[in-house]
């Protein structure tokens, strides 16, 4: 597929409400649920999401992203660690990813762990990223 230069705001919109979802029916089964089952569950489901969030818009053209540590950066760094490096954020020679400018303030080497409010301000950074960079 060619990279995408832009979305729709419907689309955008469509996939923060998608997350929002998922974080609602998160705090639901925070909830009721005993707390150490959520605290073995919670690693993984928001790992899942951060791919999710990547997978969303995944034909993003690099290019247009830019390669500054923006949160789209992050992003893509953390999709990495999940998938290819065990959970552990990976260097990477063109994305300038600084720990005290990003998201989560992690570094490479670092355990990627997210819990419920570092997810959510990773995900409203990326989605307003997203809208501003790929958005009508």
């Amino acid at each position: 597929m060619l990279s995408v230069t832009s979305y729709p705001q419907a689309y955008i919109d469509d996939r923060r409400a998608a997350i929002a979802a998922q974080l609602e029916t998160y705090d639901a089964l925070v909830a009721t649920a005993d707390a150490a089952a959520v605290a073995a569950f919670a690693p993984g489901f928001f790992a899942h999401l951060v791919l999710a969030l990547d997978m969303d818009f995944c034909h993003r053209a690099r290019g247009q992203e830019g390669k500054d540590g923006n949160p789209m950066n992050e992003v893509r760094l953390l999709t990495r660690a999940i998938t290819e490096h065990g959970g552990v954020l990976p260097a990477d020679k063109q994305i300038k990813l600084k720990p005290e400018t990003s998201v989560l303030g992690l570094t490479s080497g670092d355990e990627v762990v997210l819990d419920r409010e570092s997810f959510g301000r990773l995900a409203d950074a990326y989605f307003d990223a997203i809208a501003a960079s790929f958005g009508p």
